[in-house]
């Protein structure tokens, strides 16, 4: 056996980690591993937190606000005669009377499917199960709102935790959603958009999930010593199906939940072809086409059809709901007398749903408060929910109380520097993460831009906000774990990246704490509410001065 000594050319060792785990997000320590009651103890924690954030004056205003006329009322048509109900005038006065007799025995014309309104009824129905609770009460409708928004913080919290390994990171993300103003108010008010919100969601951590489980079972295939380019059927996907069942419930919230459930449909098949590629199968488009595309589409999208039908439930087994009867006696004649019932009911349905399309197609508006897609993350236009200019309670004679749904500004001003570097970080080394973040937030944001003429309002991008943050503290992760290998840095790369993730955190908690009199309604002296919205157009909205 021959040597060949050293050179005293030779070049210096290659470093042990290649430039992309360089600059990645920290990771705990093998040798002391985070133990797993943590992650959960922290986001149980966090959702707490939350919660206390939300229930906390509830029932102010004691009154129906904004859409809450519209949702409020429908929620308690269908949880009493399973469809909504038109509602004699002055209904909102009789409700805050504690009068419930409210309805004309009609059904109602409505323009969004009925799951949202569901829960918002499930929600007051267990409110007046407590000692203290009253079924129709303002705390009763907008219970439900709130525990959404605590569970989509929990949630959070541990989407974030699997994704970054990081349970400091995922405890930030899950108080950073928290402490946004545009999630604390729709929190708090009987409208459907936390509802979409949090199915959208959970659909996204149940994919998250099933990443994670189907590369534990390739890895448990190479360790038993299995050949894994032959490797076909990866498993039953438990949580795929789950993923389906949110996906159904979020488009039988508001239609918009599709383009998401596009996006991840897609995304979800992508994780699954790579997870192929990376084990060394060679050219596995149609064992990938077989084994994986087919089945997610059956898991994600048909389940989610069906959920939807299903969610129309009540509509359906009833006969007084608005245009239930269309299609009664229409029907073609080959179609047998036994199957006559259930075609007529879902050839109502879908004229129903016609009409739905037709209005929302057409709908126009005036409203002060109407806000184009681009301006949503710079929070040009928030919508005044509420305001009333004779509050009491204050300590002097001109008080005010609003509630104005805007996102806390640093949160979404930070994200827009998340979305460049998520786009900086995903070209140049196609990371999973940043590329799920991008595509949720175009699938939420993108598609309105095809409608210019269309009224829409700020409130429509709280689906995107969970994935915002989801950037925000990704970009964070870099920040503290670049450069961590290079031992003549990485002493102040920590540090400023400790710095760097304290003054963000520090600046989300100081304007939330700032804008909490006029998100809340509390009763504030008028010149300093004045001082806290700092633009006119947050005040007045396109409306003027």
């Amino acid at each position: 056996m021959t040597t060949t000594a050293p050179s005293s050319e030779a070049p210096p060792p290659a470093s042990p980690h290649p430039p992309r785990q360089r600059l990645d997000l920290p990771r705990p320590s093998t040798d002391r591993p985070e133990p797993r009651w943590l992650g959960w103890a922290g986001a149980v924690l966090v959702a707490l937190f939350a919660g206390a954030l939300r229930f906390f004056n509830l029932g102010e205003p004691a009154r129906i606000y904004f859409d809450e006329t519209y949702y409020a009322k429908d929620a308690y048509g269908l949880w009493n005669f399973g469809y909504e109900h038109e509602t004699v005038e002055r209904a909102d006065d009789l409700l805050a009377q504690g009068q419930q007799d409210i309805f004309t025995g009609a059904g109602d014309f409505i323009v969004h499917p009925p799951v949202g309104k569901w829960m918002i009824a499930l929600g007051d129905w267990l409110w007046s199960l407590l000692p203290f609770g009253t079924s129709m009460t303002p705390e009763g409708w907008r219970a439900a709102s709130a525990v959404a928004g605590v569970l989509s913080v929990l949630i959070l919290v541990r989407v974030a935790t699997r994704m970054t390994r990081s349970v400091l990171l995922g405890c930030a993300a899950g108080l950073i959603l928290a402490l946004d103003g545009l999630h604390f108010t729709l929190s708090r008010i009987a409208m459907v958009d936390m509802f979409l919100t949090l199915w959208l969601l959970a659909g996204f951590a149940c994919l998250v999930v099933d990443r994670d489980v189907t590369r534990e079972r390739l890895a448990r295939l190479a360790e038993s010593g299995a050949d894994l380019a032959r490797v076909g059927w990866l498993g039953a996907r438990w949580w795929r199906w789950s993923a389906g069942l949110c996906f159904g419930l979020a488009i039988g919230t508001k239609w918009s939940a599709l383009f998401f459930v596009a996006a991840f449909g897609l995304l979800t098949v992508a994780w699954d072809y790579g997870a192929r590629r990376s084990v060394g199968q060679q050219r596995p488009f149609w064992r990938w086409l077989g084994v994986d595309a087919v089945p997610a589409f059956v898991q994600t999208v048909v389940v989610a059809a069906v959920v939807y039908l299903v969610s129309w439930s009540g509509w359906l087994l009833t006969s007084g709901g608005y245009n239930r009867d269309r299609a009664v006696g229409s029907l073609p004649e080959w179609v047998p007398a036994p199957l006559s019932a259930p075609v007529e009911a879902l050839w109502s349905l879908w004229d129903y749903h016609v009409r739905m399309m037709n209005f929302h197609s057409n709908l126009t508006s005036d409203h002060s408060y109407i806000s184009a897609p681009w301006e949503w993350l710079i929070m040009r236009t928030p919508v005044m929910f509420h305001y009333n200019g004779e509050a009491v309670g204050c300590g002097t004679g001109d008080c005010v109380t609003s509630i104005v749904s805007i996102g806390t500004p640093v949160i979404w001003w930070t994200s827009i520097a998340a979305l460049v570097v998520m786009i900086g970080w995903w070209v140049t080394f196609r990371d999973w993460r940043a590329g799920a973040v991008l595509l949720a937030v175009a699938a939420g944001w993108l598609p309105w831009f095809a409608y210019p003429d269309r009224p829409m309002f700020l409130f429509y991008a709280l689906p995107i906000l969970p994935f915002l943050v989801l950037g925000i503290v990704l970009m964070l992760g870099l920040v503290m774990g670049a450069g961590e290998d290079s031992p003549r840095f990485a002493p102040y790369s920590r540090a400023l990246g400790g710095i760097a993730f304290g003054v963000v955190m520090l600046l989300i908690v100081a304007h939330f704490a700032y804008l909490y009199p006029v998100l809340s309604a509390y009763p504030f002296d008028e010149a300093t509410w004045r001082e806290r919205l700092w633009f006119d157009v947050w005040i007045y909205g396109n409306g003027g001065s």
